[in-house]
């Protein structure tokens, strides 16, 4: 049973915005240490600067993965553009899921393997993303596909001033 990326409509986005707005706003707060409000904020407005026009957002690529007609997950690549909050060269992975009852079975593997092919056709040779620390499943993942670590960023709680 082949995987096959499909592309996303209008009422597919909006049944799964929500979910990724909520998932990445619980990543914001544990990574960046923000309220649970200002994580929400925070994500609701970044999807939304991403994605203007929804599926209609040019150089946006929003591919539901499909395994014999029955949608398995999703994945959102933003292709280059002059100014953009990523390398100006690099297609960058915005997102990509296995819905949860589809995990374990290579889906993630096979979208990422598809979505290169479809980029190699447009004339790219790079892609790019960003793995939150803690997703250790996913950093495994992308290290066994060949990405590799490209920037860090580190942080460090910081107590109070000591006495003078």
């Amino acid at each position: 049973m082949p995987l096959t990326l499909a592309p996303m409509t209008a009422d597919q986005l909006a049944r799964l915005r929500l979910p990724l707005e909520h998932s990445y706003a619980e990543n914001l707060a544990a990574a960046r240490h923000l309220s649970p409000e200002a994580a929400r904020a925070e994500s609701a407005l970044q999807i939304a600067q991403l994605l203007p026009d929804g599926v209609a957002t040019p150089g946006v690529l929003l591919r539901l993965a499909l395994v014999d007609d029955v949608e398995v997950g999703w994945i959102w690549v933003t292709l280059p553009r002059p100014g953009g909050p990523s390398n100006p060269s690099t297609p960058w992975i915005h997102n990509i899921e296995v819905h949860p009852a589809h995990r374990g079975r290579g889906h993630a593997a096979r979208m990422i393997g598809l979505v290169e092919a479809e980029l190699a056709r447009l004339g790219f040779d790079r892609l790019g993303l960003n793995v939150f620390a803690d997703n250790t499943v996913a950093v495994r993942l992308y290290e066994r596909l060949g990405f590799r670590v490209t920037a860090q960023q580190m942080s460090k709680p910081v107590g109070p001033p000591g006495p003078g």
